[in-house]
Parts: C-alpha cells; sequence; structure tokens
C-alpha cells in the first residue's frame, strides 16, 4: 500500500511501515490545497495525520483512500461524516498521549499558583521582584476537581494523589463504583464540581454536547479565585464568559487550545486574552512529548499493519453500532468454489440487503458457516432455494 504521513511522524514507525513492504510518503508540512493535491498526486491508500485536517475535498482527491488514521486521541479535525459516506475507514489512538497531556495540565496549575510565565519574564526582564511573587497558595490539600474521566482523567486522580489534592469528578460514564475504585469523589453535574473544587481541569473530547460546557452559570458556580485549566478544546470553554469571571471573581485560567488557533506550526497570532495577567496560554502542546509522539506512532503503525494484513481496523471511530439489520441468515454449506455466490444470487433477487457477513470455516477446512445478517422480508420460498442449492447442508433465518 502507499502510506501518504502528512504530520510530523517518528522515523522508527515510517521504518517500520517500509519494512513491511509499504510505499510510505512522508510530507510533514501538508495542509489544505498542499494536501488535497498531494493526495491526488500519491493515490495513497492510507492518510496518516495529527493535527492536519481533513475535508471532504481531501476525502476525494485519492480514489484509493481507503483508512484515515489520526495519530493522536481525538478526530474533530477529520470530515468522519464525509469518510463514512464514501466507505472510507477513520481510526485514531486513544489514550497514547494521556499522561503527557496530564503533565502539561499539572505544569499549568503549579505555573498559575506559583506564577512561573510571570516570574521568568520579570527576571530577563531585569527585574527582581521576589516580594511580588510569594503569595502562592500552595496546592497540597487543595481540591482537585475533573471533567471528564477518560485516560487522561485517570492519569490526573494519579498526580493529584502524589500532590495531596483530594478529587471529585464528574463523567458521564463515571460510576459509583468506579469513583470509589479510583478513590475520588462523585460529582452529578460538571457545575457540582465547579461548585466543589479549588482547581478544575477539563478533558473531554470536543463535540456538540460539550461545546461551551464552561459557560456562564459553570463559571459562577467557581470558587473566587479558582484555577481553570483547559487542555481539550477550545470549543469545550466560552472565553468571553471566562474574562468576564477572571474580571469579576478573580478566577485564573491556563488554556493549551486557545480559540482561533493557527493552522500552521510557526505563524503571527494574536488572542484577546493573551496579555490578561489571569490568563496563561500554551501553544496546544499537550500531546508534544517525545514519549507519547512515540508511543502514539507505534499505535498508529499498528492499526495501518493490521489492517494491511487483516482488513480489520483498530479502533475505528466510524462504523455503525448497531446496523439496520432485521434478519439473520445462516447457512451451513461445503466449502467449494461458488457456494456463496449462489446464495447471494438469491438474496439480491429477493431484494434483501446484506449489511454485514462472516464466513467460519470448520477444522479440515470441509465445511463452513455462513451468518449473513440483512435487512429485508425473508419468504420461505427464498430460503428453500437457498437450502437446496447444491453443497448447502443447511439454510435458517431468524428475526432479529
Amino acid at each position: 500500500m502507499t502510506i501518504l504521513i502528512a504530520d510530523a511522524f517518528s522515523e522508527t514507525g515510517q521504518q517500520r511501515l517500509r519494512d513491511a513492504g509499504h510505499h510510505v510518503v512522508y510530507e510533514p508540512k501538508l495542509k489544505g490545497a498542499e494536501l488535497t493535491e498531494a493526495l491526488a498526486r500519491h493515490t495513497p491508500e492510507v492518510l496518516v495525520v495529527r493535527s492536519t485536517k481533513v475535508t471532504e475535498a481531501d476525502l476525494d482527491a485519492s480514489p484509493d483512500l481507503e483508512l484515515v488514521v489520526r495519530a493522536g486521541a481525538g478526530y474533530d479535525t477529520i470530515d468522519v461524516d464525509g469518510a463514512s459516506r464514501r466507505g472510507i475507514f477513520v481510526a485514531n489512538c486513544p489514550g497514547k498521549n494521556a499522561a503527557a497531556v496530564a503533565e502539561l495540565a499539572f505544569g499549568l496549575i503549579l505555573a498559575l499558583d506559583r506564577r512561573i510565565p510571570d516570574n521568568v519574564a520579570q527576571a530577563r526582564a531585569g527585574r527582581w521582584n521576589k516580594g511580588g511573587f510569594s503569595a502562592a497558595q500552595g496546592v497540597k490539600g487543595r481540591t482537585l476537581g475533573l471533567i471528564g474521566m477518560g485516560n487522561i482523567g485517570r492519569e490526573m486522580v494519579t498526580r493529584a494523589r502524589a500532590f495531596g489534592m483530594p478529587v471529585v469528578a464528574w463523567s458521564r460514564s463515571l460510576t459509583d463504583e468506579d469513583a470509589e475504585a479510583l478513590g475520588v469523589a462523585r460529582a452529578a453535574s460538571p457545575v457540582e464540581v465547579a461548585r466543589r473544587a479549588d482547581v478544575v481541569s477539563v478533558h473531554v473530547a470536543g463535540a456538540p454536547e460539550t461545546k461551551h460546557l464552561v459557560d456562564e452559570a459553570f463559571l459562577a458556580a467557581m470558587k473566587p479565585g479558582a484555577f481553570l485549566i483547559n487542555t481539550a478544546r477550545a470549543s469545550v470553554m466560552d472565553e468571553a464568559a471566562v474574562a468576564r469571571a477572571m474580571d469579576e471573581k478573580g478566577i485564573r485560567v491556563a488554556t493549551d487550545v486557545p480559540a482561533g488557533e493557527p493552522a500552521g506550526k510557526e505563524e503571527a497570532w494574536e488572542h484577546p486574552l493573551a496579555n490578561h495577567p489571569g490568563f496563561y496560554v500554551t501553544h496546544h502542546i499537550g500531546a508534544s512529548t517525545e514519549q507519547a509522539t512515540e508511543a502514539i506512532g507505534d499505535e498508529a503503525v499498528r492499526i495501518v499493519l493490521t489492517y494491511a494484513e487483516t482488513g480489520r481496523v483498530p479502533n475505528v471511530v466510524n462504523l455503525a453500532e448497531r446496523t439496520p439489520a432485521t434478519h439473520l441468515l445462516t447457512v451451513r454449506h461445503r466449502d467449494k468454489v461458488g457456494v456463496l455466490a449462489g446464495v447471494l444470487v438469491e438474496m439480491r433477487e429477493a431484494g434483501w440487503n446484506i449489511q454485514e457477513m462472516e464466513n467460519l470455516i470448520f477444522a479440515g477446512a470441509e465445511a463452513a458457516c455462513a451468518r449473513i445478517r440483512f435487512d429485508g422480508h425473508p419468504d420461505p420460498e427464498t430460503v428453500r432455494r437457498i437450502a437446496e442449492q447444491p453443497d448447502v447442508l443447511n439454510a435458517t433465518v431468524i428475526a432479529l
């Protein structure tokens, strides 16, 4: 296969793909029209991206494109719906950058508490201000609130324990049993986390249901002077409401994912809160450690090689959780050429739309069992014709 890698990717991972016999095209600075042109020129079967956006134009550019791998946890930079309409698999690498993001989140917590960036800036400017920077409260004993308890949230719990911070958490999937096992207090809602915590760190996916999760009501519930950390997505936080909360309640905020983030790696940039003394910004570097890059690279390679060898896609995100299939046809048959072709012809004539199909081979490779889920209205005559075909041992239909 031809594999186009359009973002930074480990050399070790590239070599593993080459060693497996694949043609690797490494162009790590592709974006926009350049990506579309490269897809049309190389016609890869596989596209690997990290932060680069993948649009409908990109999906149409390579007629051979079968798989898009997001070398990271989220996949909101990829037109997943467009890929699904075109029969293109989309996969991601969840959990591989969790420790890196948690490390940055805790770095931002400590930076807000000790005002580390301001310390450094004034020292570089030639000003010694020990008196002005000696009023930090410290984090030991302060309550950490977590919004989202996936891989990153759980890494945060481990680090909070090391810093002596009790944790209150909310997640749609967090149960009382899970909370007890993790040693955290379970909140009934995000607002309850905001109300109880001294430091809130957000770790949810960017999605319509999480847009502006941190809104006026959330910020109104936060304690005066509390800290807010966002290493998730810009859409999760209403920055206009945040600006008011910083001015009115003294809330201090650090984000790795500011609104209006540039598409390129290096370019001029402005943000309305960049110079606010209570607002710290990092450059969307949460997953950018050598350890995380290697782990994500290994996972992306595993996905590609598994697909090439088996046709299965680990971590696929755009397969239907439940198909429209209404019935299951089970056909036990001799393992011979053309048997299933005859079965499929009968199904086509009956107007049965096949949704899923698997064919299991018995030991000795003399017999097999096909299980075919379909959407349609089965009739006894079609089932009888299938069952009476040469080398079909038995055929049954059940409703799902």
